[in-house]
């Protein structure tokens, strides 16, 4: 299925906003709000959810999925996801679609163009690109802080209007996490714990305002020892635990796969036997092969309604 330059399948009609939707979203502005004009707040958790107040529209067996990666997961992609949710079609009668986007693309939204122009001509033609970066602090800049396209990036709007399930991932960038500073801010690049924090709780709150689409978050990819030091690896791990024990919720329409379980079989660095090459912190092929359908399981337990009681790995 090609990649759209922007979106354009059709979406089923959403109900008028319930009472419930209406104060639920005055609550998460309310915590949007507090995160970003209290520096020094610590992020909030937000209240539980009521039962079926996250309810994905009623379409036995269909789903539009959407995985937003860069290098790290265009690997675990090339595992044979695609080819996953073929069979299962095939072998249970749904009609599941899924593909996978570069985001942010850094094309400017030009994402056709960015890959058929040379590098030189191309960033001629669209000088002002987005960063080819996806921590947290990206996607709190293009989810959270903005509601407009950020230098032609796809908005929150934009993907939920095509796609009933997004999942979305950090590189293992994201693994290099620095002491804090003592100045928390949601607004900062600055990879700290803290600042992970409040953008974590920002974005929560932005995703729980869009209960028909269901988001699962990758735990952050890990790095191979010596890509960084064990003070940033124990820190990644810290994040990474409190997202799957204190940041995410039952009940609401986000879920957890925990990949950095997977690469790390509970340690602090991505595995040597699971690495592309001593030198390099990208999975190896056949690695990605052995995880790719327990991505596949994960999403089809989230579509299906077991998110919340099956394996976080997809084992």
């Amino acid at each position: 299925m090609p990649y759209p330059h922007s979106p354009h399948l059709p979406h089923p009609t959403v109900p008028a906003a319930s009472g419930w939707a209406r104060v639920r979203a005055g609550f998460g502005l309310a915590a949007l709000l507090l995160a970003a004009c209290s520096r020094q707040a610590p992020p909030v958790p937000a209240p539980p959810a009521p039962a079926g107040a996250f309810a994905m529209a009623a379409r036995p067996g269909q789903a539009r999925i959407i995985v937003l990666t860069h290098s790290v997961g265009r690997v675990v992609w090339e595992g044979g996801l695609g080819p996953f949710f073929q069979a299962w079609n095939r072998d249970h009668g749904t009609r599941y679609r899924i593909q996978r986007r570069p985001y942010p693309d850094g094309t400017a939204g030009h994402l056709w163009l960015g890959r058929i122009l040379p590098d030189r001509l191309f960033n001629k033609l669209f000088p002002d690109q987005y960063p080819w970066d996806n921590n947290p602090y990206d996607f709190w800049n293009l989810w959270v802080a903005h509601r407009d396209r950020v230098q032609g990036e796809l908005t929150l709007e934009e993907l939920t209007r095509s796609y009933d399930v997004i999942v979305f991932k950090h590189c293992f960038d994201e693994s290099r996490v620095e002491a804090d500073d003592g100045v928390p801010d949601v607004a900062s690049p600055r990879q700290t714990l803290a600042n992970y924090r409040l953008q974590y709780a920002a974005l929560q709150a932005r995703l729980h305002q869009f209960p028909h689409t269901r988001f699962i978050l990758w735990t952050g990819a890990a790095l191979r020892e010596g890509s960084s030091t064990p003070e940033q690896a124990e820190r990644a791990r810290q994040f990474a635990t409190w997202v799957k024990t204190t940041w995410d919720q039952k009940g609401d329409n986000i879920f957890i796969w925990d990949f950095r379980e997977l690469e790390t079989d509970g340690g602090l660095y991505l595995k040597p036997e699971y690495a592309r090459n001593p030198r390099d912190s990208h999975p190896s092929a056949a690695f990605a092969a052995r995880v790719a359908p327990l991505l596949g399981r994960r999403i089809l337990d989230v579509i299906e309604g077991r998110g919340d009681t099956r394996s976080l790995t997809g084992r």
